[in-house]
């Protein structure tokens, strides 16, 4: 696949999809990393090049996950043996499903139920919302743990980092996906109370006033933030443009204040790459906890949105400045690799498939121009592959209009803009 050009170019040999690729393993599979990466993956390849082969494998997957949303609740188990079907948790949750895990297949199993007319996914995964609705807090920041049976959840952490980011970034997509109409009125209600639970867990440093997002249990907030949590900029850019415009401005400041400190998040180290997390003390601003880095997209991908909606290209030139970290330091012969140690530099001996599919896809999108991939046309799911959006109908998910992909040109290829 090619985003380059005046064309988008469709996918030119799917022997290997169409011959070769069997999901009947016996293998447990995370239905969250599943979701995202193979079925939206899938989904993305389908939209782009109107091939079915696409489609019909990623309706044979989703069909393997549905048996993990068989419970009283409906909350999903987060892991499914591919072969037999038989869905648990992770044993380190103690029985619990997890919030970003539950609660981030919306977007692609809306998608293939738009696909293909059976509302049997759409179903399965907006039930989740409903459920997750009825113990909805008023500050609209939920716990990492949700129990599969009762739906209730359970005490622990609060977080925009790592278990529960996602979440919050598919309240708002789903709202984007459903054209932003009645029937998903509800995703964007949603949104708007967690973005105000976002707000007041912000705080900032000294003496730089870095604006950071506080990590929360029960009364008491911890002053740690996630390289993972810095997806929040980019869905605080692409969320303002639906409040009234003194909120957008608000909702817009807060987003480039958070970009600033994830950037210095590479900025402050010695090889210019981010660590795992930050802690945050005063009159310290910043000091990396866990210290690797595994080539993750969550920076990038914000400072992508950004230029896209604010034009300023500062965001581009702090872009290249990551991708000239990684091109001096995880470039090897056979690709790029993560660092065990973003302070001496001591390399790992793993390229994580999301430095493809995210980190430089968002790389790229930041330095082409904005028609390139277009927000008015594609919504992106959490690992960056893009699904066309299209009308939809009926609140409960019951009336679905089926999804015509259509190959069209981006436009003409154009220089960088600005």
């Amino acid at each position: 696949m090619s985003y380059s050009g005046s064309d988008l170019c469709p996918f030119h040999d799917n022997s290997w999809v169409a011959e070769s690729l069997s999901f009947d393993k016996d293998y447990d599979a995370s239905v969250f990393e599943t979701t995202i990466r193979v079925v939206g993956g899938l989904l993305s390849a389908y939209d782009m090049s109107g091939d079915k082969v696409f489609l019909e494998k990623a309706k044979d997957i989703a069909d393997r996950l549905l048996p993990a949303w068989d419970t009283t609740s409906g909350i999903p188990y987060n892991s499914i043996n591919l072969a037999h079907g038989r869905a648990h948790n992770f044993g380190w949750t103690n029985g619990d499903s997890i919030l970003a895990d539950s609660g981030t297949e919306q977007l692609e199993f809306i998608a293939l139920s738009q696909r293909t007319g059976d509302p049997k996914y759409q179903l399965k995964a907006e039930n989740v919302i409903r459920q997750l609705q009825k113990i909805y807090p008023s500050d609209g920041l939920l716990p990492i743990y949700i129990n599969p049976q009762s739906g209730q959840a359970s005490y622990s952490t609060i977080t925009f980092g790592a278990m529960g980011d996602s979440f919050y970034e598919y309240l708002l997509k789903v709202w984007i996906q459903g054209n932003k109409t009645e029937s998903v009125k509800h995703y964007r209600q949603m949104w708007e109370t967690s973005m105000e639970g976002l707000i007041s867990l912000t705080r900032q440093t000294t003496p730089s006033n870095y604006t950071y997002i506080c990590e929360k249990s029960g009364g008491s907030l911890s002053h740690k933030m996630d390289e993972l949590a810095c997806f929040a900029p980019g869905m605080l850019a692409l969320g303002a443009s639906g409040y009234g415009p003194e909120k957008a401005k608000q909702i817009m400041n807060l987003a480039e204040e958070l970009a600033r400190t994830c950037y210095n998040f590479y900025q402050t180290t010695p090889t210019k790459l981010a660590g795992e997390n930050y802690y945050f003390h005063a009159e310290q601003d910043m000091n990396v906890g866990t210290s690797w880095n595994i080539l993750r997209p969550e920076t990038v991908e914000s400072l992508m949105y950004l230029w896209r909606l604010t034009g300023n290209k500062t965001y581009q030139d702090w872009g290249w400045d990551i991708f000239e970290a990684f091109e001096k330091n995880s470039r090897i012969a056979s690709g790029y690799v993560g660092l065990r140690d973003v302070n001496s530099g001591e390399k790992d001996d793993k390229m994580q498939t999301f430095f493809l599919a995210e980190t430089l896809k968002y790389l790229y999108l930041l330095f082409s121009p904005p028609s390139v991939v277009s927000f008015d046309e594609w919504v992106f799911n959490t690992e960056a592959h893009p699904l066309r959006i299209v009308p939809t109908h009926g609140s409960n998910g019951q009336s679905i209009e089926t999804a015509k992909p259509v190959v069209r040109p981006f436009g003409r290829k154009q220089g960088k803009q600005g």
